[in-house]
């Protein structure tokens, strides 16, 4: 994800509003479910944002093949590794900013739905500062689903604590579209995520479609462009994502704020099943270990092996 979406304890009743929200709106249909975000008093209600819905209702029953994640902009096939790099002001300035995001054959029940084990690490000037677990599922329409995050937070090389872990399901965390089957301009702005316990909350919009992009190396056409921010704090402005048919997230940009991230796709490979292998063991690892540093973690069953990748030549 890249950009964690965090608000300030101040707007967590508010949060718990939207929580209470999203629970009334029924568990079945696929119409727009508006439960919209509340104006916040002070600076945030000062900025007028999109209201963020969650426009497809949740249910479980909706995801016959959830692991085969074939989405036009955002495919996810077993063994895919995508590097991606730029700059990123995280504190005391612009530094090289690296993110290393890796499909896992791993699956993991959340929610009552198996979903893909997703491996993304942060790098902020060749330094390790964030190794996370993500989990996604498509539905039967193909809406990829965003449904948590087991977050590890580095300092100066060691582990400090995975304290923004999140699971759809539990403490009130709510799933959301992590990107839309057929999007479109014009469509409301929609929930990637919520987490009321831990102050989470993730909105996008799809701003343009057809456009072009170039990358050193390469231009993508038929480029689609998504919106993110946080709804309740503005002051942390936009971030702008770019997606090409077929490849997925090529560049991320920034409007405001003072993250100032910028990234390129800098490189797409497939990984043979031996090598994959090796991902495997690391991923279970944090897994594992993710039921030793939070307690919300332990009510899900652990990762398991369940799908292919092609063999090595």
């Amino acid at each position: 994800m890249f950009r964690e979406q965090r608000v300030r304890s101040a707007l967590l009743p508010t949060l718990v509003v939207l929580s209470l929200l999203l629970t009334s709106v029924g568990a079945t249909g696929a119409s727009a479910a508006q439960a919209t975000i509340p104006s916040t008093a002070g600076a945030a209600s000062a900025t007028a944002t999109p209201s963020c819905s969650l426009l497809i209702h949740f249910h479980r029953n909706d995801f016959s093949n959830p692991t085969k994640i074939n989405n036009k902009w955002f495919p996810l096939a077993p063994g895919t590794k995508f590097v991606l790099t730029g700059h990123a002001n995280s504190g005391g300035g612009l530094r090289p900013h690296r993110v290393v995001i890796i499909v896992t054959d791993l699956t993991k029940v959340i929610n009552g739905v198996r979903t893909l084990v997703i491996w993304e690490r942060d790098y902020s000037a060749g330094q390790l500062v964030e190794s996370e677990l993500a989990f996604h599922a498509q539905d039967r329409h193909r809406n990829v689903w965003h449904f948590g995050e087991y977050p590890e937070d580095y300092e100066d090389g060691r582990f400090v604590g995975a304290p923004d872990t999140w699971i759809a399901g539990l403490a009130g965390a709510k799933a959301g579209i992590l990107m839309l089957a057929k999007p479109r301009v014009g469509t409301p702005a929609y929930l990637q995520g919520l987490a009321p316990a831990i102050e989470f909350v993730d909105c996008a919009k799809v701003l343009k479609t057809g456009l072009k992009t170039c990358i050193p190396g390469k231009c993508y056409h038929n480029v689609l462009l998504i919106d993110e921010w946080n709804p309740l704090v503005p002051e942390d402005g936009h971030q702008r994502k770019y997606y090409a048919p077929g490849v997925g997230n090529v560049r991320v940009g920034f409007v405001g704020g003072p993250e100032h991230e910028t990234l390129v796709l800098a490189k797409v490979t497939q990984l043979c099943a031996k090598a994959l292998a090796q991902v495997r063991e690391e991923a279970l690892k944090l897994d594992r270990r993710a039921y030793r540093v939070s307690k919300l973690y332990r009510h899900t069953p652990p990762a398991k092996h369940t799908l292919r990748a092609r063999p090595c030549r």
